[in-house]
């Protein structure tokens, strides 16, 4: 018992330390998960003798995360992805087991471990592509949604690989191979029926009797049985335990119950997919690395660069930007988890030696803890791509009345009460994405940087009445407020506030009207909640308007006294305020029967 404490104790804490000091490094959680395990596994501090079984419990979380990523597709969805599957998919696997096959021929090994290395780099790893995915917020992204494409079509290539393999394995063999082979895909497509039946008739149902029962643990078992039952099934029919939990998420993805399923399931995912990671990290061999050095350290390099070449040029064939290739080349240039099942049974089979299996074996892992680094690496060196600007107009020779720098939440609506009095409005954003999202609404928006002198002068700054900056950034607004303040000082200025401390400084700057961005919202919610509790409506209004003289004669008293952004604002340094004094009249009890004046302002 004492030993299975201290294992359990040196797995929680080597992700609690390590995985934040790599966050802060900037590093990511993957390759602190990884380089905790390696500390603790076998080859460091060694209370880890055999991570194979804990990695095959670990993997129940990439399991999850599959199931969880199903239940944001639906079937629709992925119908729409079908070309990217079945084509995209296809294309880059038959490239690049080419091309691997080749580079293992000439780094000198014999056509069977060239193929065998071949078919196992050729899978990325899921569980380290999607968590980077996810991580980065890309998975809903057009780019990570083809990188999802591929995935699934990879393990959809589980069975026919392991049919390759025992192919090699008994070739001498005349006609029982082929029944048995013939019967494996018969159960296959049966496992996969079966599933889809299951969730299509079954699953609704259940949950609505569970759900009639109200036992959340019960909820939580069901949510459970679901995401390991699919995966028990197509696991047994032969085919990837990630794709049974996918098409089972996918099949619920229409449920109301969706939702309840993901939260149940998501606390399970997260501590076993970084399970899964520290478990990578000690099965990295470092005695076989030390051994064959030269032959791990080369195949690494080339495997990786020929997987990146091929992925690049794929994705740039099917008309994929330059950054998004050179990102999906990086992110998938690693080997994937099914390498270790498929060399142990290349390796039962006598198709490799147990010695070529380890070499193999050290190069697919050296390469999953390569890859969260060579992904760092990139994106900092990459030069952020220009945004298209197709279908969008540049400003030049602008007039207009008011200028509008920035068209976010804030300024859409800032401009409605001057396009319905009929003022002659000019609007200007760097976003191209909105600008043609706006187009689709009826506003005009022109392409322009407000930070520029050139683009204000081209926006028509230099004969607007007056000017509103309502952009998010505060350094941009300060520095549009800067130009205008020298160049246009016929304008009126009005500027979107970020907070308090921003306010002080644009008054001080000397611009006509500032506001903070949440303050009147803020009120107005409070003022409402008054109301909502009981409290009278004519007493809510006169509470709320308190706090705004109290509020402004703060405001007037930090600007005496100097404070601002760069002042050390805090609420510390700010005069406490004096309690409210109680309204007059007798409040009515919070929860009573008599509602609200119908004249009372809403919000």
């Amino acid at each position: 018992m004492d030993s299975i404490l201290l294992r359990v104790v040196a797995l929680l804490g080597a992700a609690i330390i390590v995985v934040p000091l790599f966050r802060r490094l900037g590093l990511g959680s993957v390759l602190g998960y990884l380089a905790g395990g390696l500390v603790i596994g076998p080859f460091g501090l060694g209370l880890f003798t055999h991570p194979e079984s804990i990695l095959h419990v670990a993997e129940l979380g990439v399991v999850m995360f599959l199931f969880v990523i199903g239940l944001e597709m639906r079937p629709s969805h992925l119908w729409a992805l079908r070309r990217a599957i079945f084509g995209l998919g296809a294309l880059q696997i038959s490239v690049c087991s080419l091309a691997l096959t080749g580079a293992g021929l000439a780094l000198g090994e014999s056509l069977d471990v060239a193929l065998i290395g071949a078919f196992g780099f050729v899978l990325t790893s899921t569980a380290i592509v999607m968590q980077m995915l996810a991580e980065r917020g890309d998975i809903a992204h057009p780019r990570g949604q083809q990188m999802v494409a591929i995935l699934l079509f990879e393990d959809l290539l589980i069975v026919p690989l392991l049919a390759v393999v025992s192919l090699l394995s008994t070739a001498d063999v005349d006609t029982g191979p082929e029944r048995s082979r013939l019967l494996d895909v018969l159960i296959a497509l049966g496992s996969i029926l079966g599933v889809v039946a299951t969730g299509r008739w079954l699953l609704n149902p259940l949950f609505r009797l569970l759900a009639l029962a109200g036992a959340r643990e019960l909820m939580t078992a069901a949510a459970l049985l679901v995401v390991l039952g699919a995966a028990l099934v197509l696991d047994l029919g032969g085919l990837s335990m990630a794709m049974g939990a996918f098409l089972a998420g996918v099949l619920l993805s229409e449920s109301a119950f969706r939702h309840q399923l993901e939260a149940e399931i998501e606390p399970f995912r997260g501590i076993l997919m970084g399970l899964f990671f520290l478990s990578v990290g000690m099965t990295l061999d470092l005695s076989v690395i030390a051994d064959r050095w030269p032959q791990v350290l080369s195949g690494v390099l080339v495997m990786m660069a020929v997987k990146a070449a091929c992925v690049y040029a794929v994705a740039r064939l099917l008309r994929s930007s330059a950054s998004d290739a050179l990102d999906r080349a990086v992110l998938m240039a690693q080997g994937g988890e099914f390498a270790f099942v498929l060399f142990g049974a290349a390796t039962a089979g006598g198709v490799i030696s147990a010695a070529d299996s380890a070499t193999l074996t050290a190069i697919i892992v050296l390469s999953m803890v390569l890859t969260p680094l060579c992904v760092l690496v990139t994106r900092r060196r990459q030069k952020p791509e220009e945004p298209s600007l197709e279908g969008v107009e540049i400003a030049q020779g602008l007039t207009g009345s008011v200028l509008v720098i920035g068209f976010g939440r804030f300024g859409q609506i800032a401009c409605q009460a001057l396009l319905a009095r009929g003022v002659d409005v000019t609007i200007i954003d760097n976003d191209p994405e909105m600008i043609r999202s706006a187009e689709t609404f009826g506003f005009k928006v022109y392409f322009g940087d407000g930070t520029r002198l050139d683009v204000l002068h081209a926006s028509g700054a230099g004969s607007a009445r007056a000017i509103a900056v309502c952009v998010n950034d505060q350094s941009a607004a300060d520095r549009i407020v800067e130009l205008a303040r020298a160049q246009f000082t016929h304008a009126k200025l009005l500027v979107r506030a970020y907070d308090r401390g921003h306010a002080l400084d644009l008054v001080r700057t000397g611009v006509d009207y500032q506001v903070r961005e949440t303050f009147e919202s803020a009120l107005r919610f409070g003022e409402a909640a008054l109301r909502e509790v009981g409290v009278p409506s004519d007493d809510a209004v006169e509470i709320t308007a308190d706090i705004r003289r109290r509020d402004q004669a703060r405001f007037e008293l930090q600007l005496a006294q100097g404070l601002g952004a760069g002042g050390g604002l805090l609420h510390s340094n700010m005069p406490k305020p004096v309690p409210l004094t109680p309204p007059r009249r007798e409040p009515k009890r919070i929860g009573g029967d008599e509602p609200p004046p119908k004249d009372a302002p809403t919000t």
